[in-house]
């Protein structure tokens, strides 16, 4: 794709007065998408880091469930997000839990890595030479605590500010004490002890840094808190989960405080009046940035302070921190604010709440892709179901809670054999986010006898749903109401089916995945507009993708596909998040199939991590190369990613439905358009002008009369999608430019 740089120039032209803000439009769900296939996101950190050695800050983002390592390079243009994915750098960098931060801590101009390790913290050394590459230095970061040398205790739940607190040159730490209210300073003594910024020689030099309390049961703050003695702590553990950032937010060399609370969803920026040696917490702002629009970001916000834009002044990225998986916004969960003022006097501005994630594929909590070909034209179809998406956050006698809403995407493939193009026709295929079911999983096939293809899904509560299509044969799917408990059959939680036909006799059998990470085995009889499905077995294959040493569940999401060699395969993905192929399955259905590894070898592509993300699914089908096949994974984080060798796919997003008069729209050939495209309407009759073209946002692109057929140049515009209208008639436009 070309850059939405082009996008924003050309609609500069033409709108003089449009403002250089308007680079954010790319943010809206309704452009086609910069990062489709990135994998999703839901509780992330962002961090500075040079992947590609040229000297310029490129992006790691890590989202901390499924310890995904996202990274992107920058492009570096003035005053732009510019960055395009670069998954491979991912396996350049070490593993990381919880949490990661990004500093240089011995001043040779490259970002090493602190992340959560050993109940305290972790750091790796940028040792890169002609490639990116770290160095472990500890697995548990040290301070003189009083009387000797301990690990600094910072859990999985506390983000820790990494900062130069004193103004020395070396790097110093702020976490809270375990079992208490009170930040303490672990002071850095590299410059005072070697004259240089290359060692982490810590000393605890306050217990009460900024001499203020957080309650112990929630996230007030009480200004001028006398400091205590140690043993007047006692052992009343407050709650664990606080993130903060030290930062100097009003230029008077003094580190202010930006304070996270875990079920908390707001920000509280404290005002240092102390001195560099002696910082005294002086006020509060509990609606930060006061100056834009207040933070209220469920669950437990954490703040990354990074140049996102190249121009040089360091912005703010907001994103949920909560480690629980049913806790925290897995749709607005990004939040940008711009530095509109200087580096030295920064003022945050508001401009998204799904920064990055509004550019890709994300479905919420848990994507569960399936390719299936609905609409029987011979084009594989992509359907996507979730666990759920983010509804709302209340809470009962002080603690949170949060609830989702379930839902089934439809992308209709309306490419062509070997180059696939999925365009959006519905989020919530046949109504099902009114029925108050979570962990939708969509399966297909006609199990009425009438030809049409009808759903059967799976959800929570380990039962299946039946929606019969009522619709007709090439038309839009149209469902009845859903039928509960389909067949009395309840596996347990968490049902994942699927209609294949295992025994090839021409019908398809029922296989169902669950929590407990085995397969059950139904096998199908009685007539084709009304068969009976019996249990054969609950251990189909003897699989069980369970990793007992990650947890008693599997979260086995069976998908089974036919490999270019005319043999039947299973792939199923796990809650550890790798994925499982197996293969010795026709005429063994009673027997052991076999686990083999040769999964990336049948898609023909490079895989650079085969660790996918929390609650993996994948699904296969020859989409691009009749002797490969393309393999699509879901995960936890709500987002897909696309292995193939012959590319990725076109997603067309959805923009709302058009307006037309009696379902009429205008016919728009070629659509996906290159450098003409021809306007026609369905029936007899003129096409009445004018004829305009808008882009997503209404801005009118073009205005010119109509007559009965229209021909335009699109050579002009950049790639994107955009809205055609002729009267009353309208339709959607694609711009593709040829390579």
């Amino acid at each position: 794709m070309k850059t939405v740089n082009k996008l924003i120039l050309f609609f500069s032209l033409l709108l003089p007065g449009l403002s250089a803000t308007f680079a954010v439009m790319s943010q809206t769900p309704d452009m086609l998408l910069k990062y489709p296939w990135a994998g999703g996101v839901n509780s992330c950190q962002f961090c500075a880091l040079d992947l590609n050695l040229d000297l310029r800050p490129d992006l790691l983002i890590f989202d901390r469930h499924g310890n995904r390592k996202l990274t992107f390079l920058n492009h570096g243009t003035p005053g732009m997000v510019d960055y395009v994915p670069a998954p491979s750098y991912a396996a350049q960098i070490p593993e990381l839990h919880d949490w990661v931060i990004t500093a240089d801590y011995n001043c040779d101009g490259r970002m090493d890595l602190f992340t959560y390790g050993l109940g305290g913290v972790k750091v790796y050394l940028n040792v890169s030479d002609t490639i990116l590459k770290f160095k472990l230095v500890t697995d548990l970061l040290e301070s003189f605590y009083y009387t000797g040398k301990v690990g600094i205790l910072v859990t999985s739940v506390d983000y820790p500010a990494i900062a130069d607190i004193d103004n020395d040159g070396d790097l110093d730490l702020l976490t809270f004490f375990g079992l208490g209210s009170y930040v303490e300073y672990h002071k850095n003594l590299s410059m005072e002890r070697y004259g240089n910024c290359d060692s982490l020689d810590y000393r605890l030099e306050d217990h009460c840094w900024g001499k203020f309390k957080e309650s112990e049961g929630g996230n007030h703050i009480q200004l001028g808190t006398p400091c205590p003695y140690m043993e007047e702590t006692g052992l009343q553990p407050k709650h664990t989960g606080s993130t903060m950032l030290a930062i100097d937010l009003n230029n008077d060399g003094l580190k202010d405080l930006i304070l996270g609370d875990v079920d908390f969803p707001g920000l509280i920026a404290l005002t240092n009046g102390g001195t560099v040696d002696s910082a005294f917490m002086v006020s509060q702002d509990t609606l930060f940035p006061l100056y834009d629009r207040t933070v209220r970001l469920f669950s437990f916000p954490a703040v990354s302070c990074l140049d996102v834009d190249n121009d040089g002044k360091r912005d703010l990225v907001i994103s949920p921190f909560d480690p629980a998986l049913a806790s925290s916004d897995n749709y607005n969960c990004i939040w940008f604010y711009k530095n509109t003022g200087s580096e030295e006097l920064p003022e945050y501005s508001f401009r998204s709440d799904r920064f990055f994630r509004g550019e890709m594929m994300d479905f919420g909590s848990n994507a569960f892709p399936v390719l299936y070909d609905f609409d029987k034209d011979g084009l594989t179809d992509l359907f996507v179901g979730n666990r759920g998406y983010y509804d709302s956050s209340y809470y009962r006698q002080g603690v949170l809670f949060s609830d989702y809403t379930s839902r089934i995407a439809y992308f209709r493939n309306r490419g062509t054999a070997t180059e696939p193009l999925f365009e959006w026709v519905t989020n919530d295929l046949a109504s099902l986010s009114g029925k108050g079911l979570t962990g939708l999983y969509p399966a297909f096939g006609d199990l009425n006898g009438d030809g049409l293809t009808d759903l059967l899904a799976g959800h929570s509560d380990g039962s299946l749903v039946l929606l019969l299509n009522t619709g007709e044969a090439g038309q839009e799917p149209r469902f009845s109401d859903p039928l509960y408990f389909y067949q009395q059959i309840d596996v347990g939680d968490y049902s994942t089916p699927q209609l294949f036909d295992l025994d090839k006799d021409g019908e398809e059998e029922l296989i169902i995945g669950e929590k407990g990470g085995n397969l059950n085995y139904f096998e199908r009889t009685g007539p084709a507009d009304a068969p009976v499905f019996s249990q054969v077995t609950d251990s189909l294959g003897k699989v069980n993708v369970t990793d007992y040493q990650v947890s008693w569940d599997g979260y086995s999401t069976p998908q089974f596909f036919i490999d270019p060699g005319g043999a039947t395969r299973l792939v199923t993905g796990c809650e550890s998040g790798t994925l499982w192929c197996f293969d010795s399955i026709d005429n063994n259905l009673d027997g052991h199939f076999r686990k083999v590894n040769d999964l990336f070898l049948l898609t023909g592509a490079e895989i650079h991590d085969t660790c996918f993300g929390w609650l993996s699914a994948a699904t296969l089908a020859p989409l691009t190369d009749p002797h490969y096949l393309d393999l699509v994974v879901g995960n936890f984080s709500g987002g897909l990613q696309y292995y193939s060798a012959g590319g990725e796919p076109v997603i067309i997003p959805g923009t709302g439905p058009a307006k037309t008069i009696d379902h009429q729209r205008l016919l728009l050939i070629p659509n996906p358009a290159d450098n003409q495209v021809t306007l026609t309407i369905p029936t007899p009759g003129y096409l009445s002008g004018p004829l305009s073209i808008t882009d997503l946002t209404g801005r009118l692109l073009m205005e010119c009369p109509a007559g009965s057929s229209a021909t335009i140049d699109t050579g002009i515009f950049a790639e994107g999608l955009y809205l055609v209208r002729v009267g009353h008639f309208s339709g959607k436009l694609v711009i593709l430019h040829k390579r």
